[in-house]
């Protein structure tokens, strides 16, 4: 499995588990974070290691796709069902970059 951005973790330690809209238009408009002791059971139930190698999937976007990181640290959705890497859509260039677009006060 790939390494999670310490963004992601770090973000973690000082909110928790963010779980809300995204301010603006675009994907996704909806983001539920995985705490870190559920990312790796999680990859391991939807099989993204066999169905989408290079990704690490650590959020859901509560419409049938989950969020992953690939190699880089930018963030992708990928669908659950037919999840192969061909269909990922890139939606931030990295965790902060997501991460300012939460609908949140922090």
């Amino acid at each position: 499995m790939l390494p999670i951005p310490a963004q992601y973790t770090a973000f973690l330690a000082a909110h928790g588990a963010f779980e809300g809209f995204i301010i603006g238009e675009g994907r996704p408009g909806y983001v539920a974070l995985w705490p870190m002791a559920e990312i790796t059971c999680n990859n391991a139930d939807i099989q993204i290691q066999d169905c989408a190698p290079g990704f690490v999937a650590f959020a859901g976007d509560g419409g049938g796709e989950v969020l992953a990181f690939d190699a880089s640290g930018a963030v992708f959705l990928l669908p659950l069902v037919g999840m192969e890497p061909q269909y990922a859509i890139k939606v931030a260039d990295s965790f902060a970059e997501l991460e300012a677009r939460f609908e949140i006060a922090i």
